[in-house]
């Protein structure tokens, strides 16, 4: 069998995992690109306290300097516009890299499930942090019945509008209650939050892991079962990108990547990019380590309206998790309509 390839955008292994690095030996400081939102900043403080603690040296006040970048995805917003209409959710990414291509920054932070497959040449995949819950949290309106974990939709109210620009929750929510309404929903997490318990909306769905990174965890009236609502590819994970041509940083970032969040996001990064869906497909990829070290991984591809939806699983070894999101990928492909992937 042959060896797994490095997942799509994903560097290859550093030879030394952060041997040898100096980073005191680069020009400083060190320039960190990010997206300028509470939880952007939140995940690069995080990711920089990862570095310092792995290289005491780093850890002067001078080492690193934050660039808050505004993306063609942040400058839409408030615009009540889907992603899909505008590009796609490389938006949340393209200003972030041509500041990394044009050298005005050094490495950039992302929520991973917010960067393209197949980044712009030169750039790639430098580490995955670890997982925080990748599981979606169902917001409560004030007319919504008490949360039953046993039932979550039954919460809902017949005919209730549902906030959400994603379509891959959208598909879920609709192909289990066909009765419900949507609406386009985007803005931070606290924006969006506010105008659900203002009962400007009946419910939204928002990631987990940004309310817990956010101290928030506890805004969640129902955290959904993986098996209930699939996640998308890469959610709760932070992934790092540098230039190909940057190996010092390479190896450095290579030490501290989580090698969990690498199998999960290999596999499930390798299912999205076989499925080549567009941002109107709803495509949900989540992948988990067993206690035994399988690789269990989950794929979903569905209509945005929720009149067709499948899934199927894999297991297999980690090893061979780039292997296994794409053929995962084609079986999906295979059994689907050929409309959904337009």
């Amino acid at each position: 069998m042959d060896k797994a390839h490095p997942a799509p955008g994903h560097a290859a292994p550093a030879r030394s995992a952060g041997q040898g690095v100096k980073p005191h030996m680069r020009s400083l400081p060190l320039r960190v690109g990010t997206r300028g939102s509470p939880l952007a900043l939140w995940q690069t403080r995080h990711f920089l306290g990862l570095l310092t603690t792995f290289c005491p040296v780093l850890r002067s006040m001078e080492v690193f300097e934050e660039h808050v970048i505004r993306t063609t995805g942040d400058a839409t917003q408030a615009a009540g516009t889907r992603l899909a209409d505008i590009g796609g959710k490389g938006l949340f990414a393209k200003e972030i890299h041509e500041a990394l291509d044009d050298r005005r920054i050094d490495f950039a932070v992302h929520s991973l499930k917010d960067l393209e497959t197949q980044l712009p040449p030169g750039i790639v995949l430098a580490c995955t942090l670890k997982r925080e819950d990748a599981r979606d949290a169902l917001i409560l309106g004030p007319d919504c019945a008490a949360p039953d974990p046993a039932d979550p939709y039954a919460a809902l109210p017949k005919g209730a509008l549902i906030g959400t620009s994603s379509v891959r929750r959208q598909a879920q929510l609709l192909h289990a209650r066909p009765d419900l309404q949507m609406t386009v929903l985007r803005g931070n997490v606290q924006s969006r939050l506010g105008r659900v318990r203002a009962g400007e909306i009946g419910a939204s769905l928002l990631a987990y892991a940004g309310l817990r990174r956010l101290g928030i965890g506890d805004e969640a009236d129902i955290v959904l079962d993986p098996a209930i609502m699939v996640p998308a590819a890469g959610q709760g994970i932070v992934g790092i990108t540098v230039r190909q041509d940057d190996t010092e940083l390479l190896e450095l970032l290579a030490a501290i990547e989580d090698p969990e969040a690498k199998a999960v996001a290999s596999a499930e990064r390798a299912l999205l990019d076989t499925l080549d869906g567009s941002c109107r497909t709803p495509i949900g990829g989540y992948a988990r380590l067993l206690d035994d070290g399988t690789l269990h991984l989950i794929g979903l591809v569905a209509r945005a309206d929720g009149s067709f939806l499948i899934k199927r699983e894999r297991r297999g070894a980690a090893a061979d998790a780039v292997r296994m999101g794409a053929e995962l990928g084609e079986e999906l492909r295979d059994d689907g309509p050929r409309d959904i992937f337009a």
